[in-house]
């Protein structure tokens, strides 16, 4: 029996997400009858770019903050099922506390990013009812917000959005074995959350080290990283360089259509960029492992720049052929390393 407390994650996460005045208005509803004709529009130039393409067309939706939250929390409660019916065996006392802190704790997360996030492609988590989504996602409050805080033109910010989750849902809608991959990447980690003998003896020395060597005690993989298994920081290696690589290769593509497209571009770009690099939410990104999200897109686009410059644009598509083609973390900082092993 699960015992996490889902409601009770909603409930936290929806006194961080807070309000937006023009939530719920006529201004999101506008957005809302715009975005399908700009989600098509995206697409088309994105499959151009890129050479990937999608079966049919997706869902549309503008969503408020606590949506998207519950979105979310619903994909989480089926990933997360394992973990829970771990828990469910366990003594009572210990199953309630550790049910309380996991609601808490993804509450906290969720409702803090739903400030932040503008939109989201969700084929790549399980729905509630088991299936697949298709959905292309805005969090109508976000968008609005944003575009009115920095006066950007909202039919040219609106669409560069658009672009950027578009080319998310090409990734995994054209490469056919990319989904499957990330989940199976996510099930490894939730099968590898299980007691481990010395686990604080081995924290301890760890912590020791880093003190010694003068490194930070939670570094990029952030708290998640910390308490993790040398098993589980294997394969969160692996999805940070997977999550680099999607996240490069969709920043660099939303800004090469941009720039052809949109008069507003290259301001906008620069914006965004400083907002990701904010210090006031710097060592908060750090605890919850966020920072290296930050990074994927520089480190990303750099990798993607790099793989061009030496072989060209078409040499990227070697990464959607296989998963073993993919770079590790080291060849996402070594483009070249990574040319000359898929040749």
């Amino acid at each position: 029996m699960a015992t996490t407390n889902w409601d009770g994650a909603v409930s936290i996460a929806r006194r961080f997400a807070g309000n937006y005045p023009l939530e719920g208005t006529y201004h999101e509803a506008r957005f809302a009858r715009q975005a399908p004709l700009m989600v098509e529009r995206a697409t088309a130039l994105v499959s151009a770019e890129t050479g990937l393409e999608a079966p049919g067309t997706p869902d549309i939706a503008v969503v408020s903050r606590v949506e998207w939250v519950e979105n979310n929390i619903a994909s989480f409660s089926e990933l997360m099922a394992p973990v829970t019916d771990r828990l469910g065996e366990t003594k009572s006392v210990g199953r309630n506390a550790a049910g309380r802190l996991m609601s808490a704790e993804l509450g906290a997360l969720l409702g803090f990013l739903s400030r932040r996030v503008l939109g989201q492609y969700e084929l790549v988590l399980p729905t509630s009812d088991g299936g697949d989504g298709d959905t292309v996602m805005f969090v109508g409050a976000n968008v609005l917000a944003i575009e009115r805080r920095f006066e950007f033109r909202p039919a040219e910010f609106r669409f560069w959005v658009a672009l950027h989750e578009s080319t998310h849902r090409l990734q995994f809608q054209g490469v056919p074995w990319l989904r499957s991959y990330f989940l199976g990447l996510v099930e490894e980690l939730v099968n590898a959350s299980k007691p481990e003998p010395g686990r604080m003896s081995r924290l301890a020395e760890e912590v020791r080290q880093a003190s010694s060597q003068g490194r930070p005690l939670v570094d990029e993989q952030g708290l998640f990283g910390l308490l993790a298994t040398p098993d589980q920081r294997e394969v969160i290696g692996k999805v940070q360089a997977l999550m680099s690589l999607l996240e490069g290769h969709g920043h660099v593509v939303m800004d090469r259509i941009g720039e052809r497209e949109l008069v507003s571009q290259a301001r906008m770009s620069r914006i965004l960029a400083s907002r990701r690099n904010d210090p006031r939410t710097a060592m908060f990104m750090r605890l919850v492992g966020l920072e290296m999200k930050m990074k994927q897109y520089e480190m990303g686009a750099k990798f993607i720049e790099g793989v061009e410059r030496q072989a060209g644009w078409s040499a990227l598509d070697a990464a959607w052929l296989r998963p073993s083609n993919l770079p590790t973390l080291a060849e996402i900082e070594d483009p070249v390393s990574w040319l000359y092993r898929v040749g």
